[in-house]
């Protein structure tokens, strides 16, 4: 015989941290509705966010190693994610692939998933558009250039060229950053992406799993990669917009280095997500907390402090460049010498056609 739940009973509280860390999470933080629902009749509001506040910090500390600010600043980001593509997720699984729960695959974007930098291709199509002149970016440009070269990124660097990009949108509305991304994808994006990595994201695909981008890109352009690309979804940097409209400040972290680690934390909460069976890829040594969170760490063309780190780990490790690897084989001034011949010869040609 089955016996219905007694509806003068209150839900069953949460057994474990990772359980009462979802609903927390899900529930943005109301304490004084997660406390009444969950546990006992109300009691006065400070008791209630002392309680579920200290509740919170423990789990979070027990699941991810973070403090709470940490970890509502990745809650935000992910909330703020959402609220951009109007859905928790952008795309459905396919029905004929069994679905494996709890498991599920991060990307990094730049120089992970496609070669160079999102930021700078937006940048370049802002440009187009005339919402600012080319010299406005040109830091940005150099500054992509030497990391192709060098294989070294800039913490100040990304910090920096996201705070930029922010004030370039900043009074812009929301569609139109929307539409413009969308030819950016399509038109650039799509093909700098590394074979070799959309396979991989493909492989989690086919196993059922979920998969992610996490990058610091504003999430606008994110989403419309991932979507174009069959992804679950994407977090990104989310630029605060009131009424349409940009305001140039930030929606909790920018999704750099430890706020990638935040955000995936919250996004593994609210999503019954076991880090343990999960997999992170980046280019970065900056993305290292990230990394080190997952069962499974992969390093994609990675810079040389994060391959250093990779192979005293023991990580996967999977180079899929071109420019780089010439640079060590070759050599600098012999690469630059014959670009330089190159373009002669290209300008020699055009005179002819003339």
């Amino acid at each position: 015989m089955t016996v219905s739940p007694d509806p003068a009973q209150p839900p069953q509280f949460p057994s474990n941290a990772r359980d009462f860390l979802s609903h927390w999470t899900a529930s943005r933080g109301n304490i004084r509705s997660f406390v009444e629902d969950y546990a006992a009749p109300p009691l006065g509001e400070k008791p209630q966010r002392e309680a579920g506040k200290a509740a919170a910090e423990a789990a979070v500390a027990e699941l991810f190693g973070i403090d709470i600010d940490e970890y509502v600043a990745g809650a935000d980001s992910v909330h703020g994610a959402r609220e951009a593509a109007g859905a928790s997720r952008l795309t459905t699984p396919d029905p004929d692939i069994p679905v494996d729960p709890g498991a599920a695959a991060f990307f990094d974007v730049d120089n992970t998933l496609i070669q160079g930098s999102s930021l700078v291709q937006l940048a370049m199509g802002l440009t187009r558009q005339k919402f600012f002149r080319l010299r406005d970016i040109a830091p940005m440009v150099y500054k992509q250039a030497k990391f192709r070269l060098i294989g070294a990124e800039s913490s100040h660097d990304i910090t920096a060229g996201r705070q930029q990009a922010l004030e370039f949108i900043r009074g812009r509305r929301v569609d139109e950053l929307t539409e413009l991304g969308r030819e950016i994808v399509d038109k650039r994006m799509i093909a700098k992406l590394y074979s070799g990595t959309r396979d991989l994201a493909q492989m989690h695909i086919d196993a059922g799993q979920q998969v992610w981008l996490v990058t610091a890109t504003p999430v606008q352009l994110a989403q419309i990669l991932a979507e174009r690309l069959g992804f679950t979804g994407a977090l990104g940097t989310v630029p605060e917009q009131v009424d349409g409209v940009f305001t140039g400040r930030l929606v909790g972290d920018i999704l750099h280095g430890p706020g990638k680690k935040h955000a995936v934390a919250a996004l593994s909460s609210l999503e019954g997500l076991d880090l343990s069976r999960c997999t992170a890829y980046s280019d970065s040594s900056n993305d290292i907390p990230m990394l080190s969170m997952v069962g499974t760490a992969v390093a994609i063309n990675p810079d040389r402090a994060l391959k250093k780190e990779a192979l005293r780990r023991g990580w996967i490790v999977r180079d899929y460049r071109s420019v780089r690897r010439a640079v060590r084989t070759y050599g600098l001034p012999a690469l630059a010498t014959a670009g330089i011949s190159l373009a002669s010869l290209k300008l020699r040609r055009a005179r002819r056609r003339r």
